[in-house]
């Protein structure tokens, strides 16, 4: 691809982010500052985008109608990363009745009344479908890791919440993932790779800026004390997780031109992989389509 004068290999950009094999992954070697050498004008970021959410459409449209596959992009990340954001432009050429969004906040009575996956699965997405879950099961490995107090909140039996307790979440979600795989379903997880340094400016900007004050809580502030934490979690998540199956995308966030164009280009690539295609009509629906057009004449 021609970008800004320039050939730029996708594949080879996109390798720098993803993910497949865990073991050896250390988070402090992914630059969240990091554009691939590229440095776009806001004009081609914004035209670049344009392409890459309009070839995604297209992939859509024939996932849609071939029903067969389907589509889960779960994205983590820590507060003031953009994910909605990313989630807003990335997807904004979708046809609704295809795509389905999920915001997963703290769990209520109910959903502490069932097991930790209980939520996350009646939320899957159906053939045809892309799913985008705005935080996702890795909660329960990331904010109860670092918070027992959450832990604490689920009901387990004391006898069930060991030392490995950690571990074994993430073999059962590695587990799970790999048999959302087979049985269609492309899994796909963002992890937009924030810096201390640019959440700290996003926050005063939510501060400075009276539109924005709404997204803004206190306790985000707070989640800052617990980052080396939480890079921790993330970490180890990644590390026990991550297959050629279900890869992680860590996501340079600190560009949020940037962290948009890699999440359009995994998604698109991710698609082309399935070699997409409208059904084929039979020849006896031809002959009914035949029928039709010369009754409609």
């Amino acid at each position: 691809m021609k970008i800004a004068d320039r050939d730029v290999d996708i594949d080879k950009m996109l390798g720098r982010y993803r993910v497949e094999q865990g073991r050896g992954f250390k988070l402090k070697k992914h630059d969240p500052a990091d554009t691939a050498g590229l440095d776009l004008p806001k004009a081609e970021a914004t035209s670049l985008l344009q392409r890459g959410v309009d070839r995604l459409a297209q992939q859509h449209d024939m996932l849609y109608a071939q029903d067969r596959w389907s589509v889960l992009c779960l994205f983590q990340a820590m507060d003031a990363a953009g994910k909605d954001g990313t989630i807003k432009h990335v997807f904004s050429g979708l046809n609704p009745q295809g795509c389905h969004v999920v915001s997963f906040k703290q769990p209520g009575p109910v959903e502490l009344d069932h097991d930790f996956l209980w939520r996350h699965v009646t939320a899957l997405p159906t053939r045809g479908q892309i799913g985008i879950h705005n935080r996702s099961w890795y909660e329960e490995v990331l904010v109860a890791r670092v918070h027992p107090r959450v832990l604490a909140s689920q009901k387990l039996p004391e006898a069930l919440v060991t030392k490995r307790i950690w571990e074994e979440r993430l073999e059962d979600i590695a587990a799970f993932e790999r048999y959302l795989v087979r049985q269609g379903v492309v899994v796909l997880k963002f992890f937009l790779n924030v810096s201390p340094e640019e959440q700290k400016k996003r926050f005063l900007a939510r501060l400075d800026e009276p539109e924005k004050n709404w997204k803004f809580s206190p306790s985000d502030v707070a989640e800052r004390r617990h980052w080396d934490a939480y890079m921790d979690a993330y970490e180890k998540a990644i590390r026990a997780t991550a297959t050629p199956e279900t890869p992680w995308y860590v996501v340079p966030a600190d560009n949020k031109w940037f962290t948009r164009l890699v999440v359009v280009a995994a998604i698109n690539r991710a698609l082309e992989g399935l070699k997409l295609h409208y059904p084929v009509v039979t020849e006896a629906q031809r002959a009914a389509l035949a029928e039709a057009r010369a009754a409609l004449a």
